[in-house]
């Protein structure tokens, strides 16, 4: 009978197991990056407004080509009383009766000067998708940047919780050690309740490790729209094999390639664009125009090919008053785009500077780790040993194991700070979109 409950426990351990695994996905860095590329809204939403943008520059374009109307008009009309003017004789027929017209006209109109409105509306709004296609890239940055934290942290929280369950269980053989000993009376019971102590603590850190762990799975899971509860693995050769190449070292890339800066400075071109189209105003506006029309007013007249062809000219006499005013409100949204450039450009400098040095310092606390694992292990050794002779107490021994233990989940999450320091100097420069081969917008 308790053969055959194990058995059952087995199979359901095993079972239970496997469905854990199947649950479990490897993903690489660069396969999230263009999973949050093609599932992520901000992405999405960025796609949809360079769409909207590509339609208003059409749209604008399709003012420069001529207007054509056509119109008709059928009416009945009762009892109309009519009284011609021309060839009246005493001798003449009674009028006829009218009843009924039908008018059907054709009009065109061809643009032909309007104050040079019509391209500099096409520039501006041929600036505004140039810049809305860059913001969409900038988009694009931003995303893979959050996926490169939470992927970062993703392998930090599983790494730690890896090392805490390592210590746990060299911290519950200890503790079953000291229980023996204390049993037999060789030490005392404060130094086995110290251990346990420990076992505990380790218990509550493993505890905060599992909860961090599933709150930045979630929030990855969340981010690439995969399945609610899918587990997310990180590999460590992913990081332990990373190469790190073309590491900027001022702040020259980013003014070159920041997508939005880019956008601010066509944004720019725009609004001097828009201050041409507000001088626009004090210009005549000329047009070709031409019609056909035909009409027939029952049994009194029928009109039939009557075409016309001529000029257009309006020009609105106010404009030479009011509309300083509004070129005035133009130069002054284009210097407001000025002053927003030199502001996002300085912001820029102080953001690849920051990179920079944190790079710098990531690079040097881990040289500092790795250091403080051969110091910390071979602390614990020596610890070790005098506490097996009597030369040590309890409180060095678990103070050295903790210290130990802090020392390698410090140089674990080292390498994983960098690559993250990295690609926030990419980011800030630019070149993280290059460094995954994502296609532009």
């Amino acid at each position: 009978m308790k053969v055959s409950q194990l058995m059952l426990f087995g199979i359901f351990f095993i079972g239970t197991s496997a469905v854990e695994a199947q649950e479990k996905t490897s993903l690489t860095l660069d396969e999230a990056i263009h999973l949050a590329w093609k599932n992520s809204n901000e992405v999405s939403l960025a796609n949809t407004k360079v769409a909207t943008k590509k339609y208003e520059l059409q749209s604008t374009k399709n003012n420069q080509y001529p207007d054509l109307k056509v119109s008709g008009q059928y009416q009945r009309l009762a009892k109309a009383s009519i009284d011609l003017k021309i060839n009246k004789s005493a001798t003449s027929q009674p009028l006829p009766v009218v009843d009924q017209l039908m008018i059907g006209q054709v009009n065109a109109s061809v643009p032909v000067f309007a104050g040079f409105k019509i391209q500099n509306s096409i520039k501006a709004y041929e600036n505004l998708y140039q810049a809305e296609t860059a913001t969409a890239s900038q988009t694009k940055e931003e995303v893979a940047m959050k996926v490169v934290n939470h992927y970062a942290n993703l392998y930090k929280a599983q790494k730690t919780l890896e090392l805490l369950k390592e210590n746990q269980k060299r911290a519950q053989q200890r503790a079953t050690d000291f229980s023996n000993l204390e049993k037999n009376g060789i030490i005392p019971r404060n130094d086995l309740l110290k251990s346990q102590l420990q076992v505990s603590k380790i218990q509550l850190s493993i505890d905060e490790a599992a909860k961090n762990l599933n709150i930045v799975n979630f929030y990855l899971v969340t981010l690439l729209k995969l399945p609610a509860g899918t587990k997310l693995v990180i590999n460590e050769s992913d990081f332990a094999n990373f190469q790190m190449d073309n590491i900027p070292t001022n702040d020259e890339p980013a003014l070159q390639n920041r997508k939005d800066l880019e956008a601010i400075r066509f944004q720019g071109k725009a609004s001097q664009a828009n201050i041409k189209i507000a001088k626009s105003a004090y210009y005549p506006s000329i047009a070709i125009i031409g019609g056909y029309t035909a009409l027939d007013l029952k049994n009194v007249i029928t009109v039939q090919n009557a075409m016309n062809i001529g000029v257009g000219v309006s020009y609105d006499l106010s404009a030479i008053v009011k509309n300083g005013t509004t070129v005035k409100i133009a130069e002054s949204k284009a210097l407001e785009v000025q002053n927003s450039e030199a502001m996002l450009t300085d912001y820029i400098k102080l953001e690849v500077q920051n990179a920079i040095e944190d790079y710098d310092l990531a690079l040097k606390q881990n040289d500092v780790y790795i250091q403080a694992v051969e110091q910390s292990s071979e602390n614990y050794r020596i610890i070790k040993d005098k506490y097996d002779n009597g030369l040590s107490d309890t409180n060095d021994l678990l103070e050295a194991d903790v210290e130990q233990l802090g020392s390698k989940i410090n140089k674990a999450l080292a390498k994983a700070n960098i690559i993250q320091k990295y690609y926030e100097l990419l980011s800030v420069t630019g070149q993280l979109s290059q460094s995954f081969n994502l296609a532009k917008i």
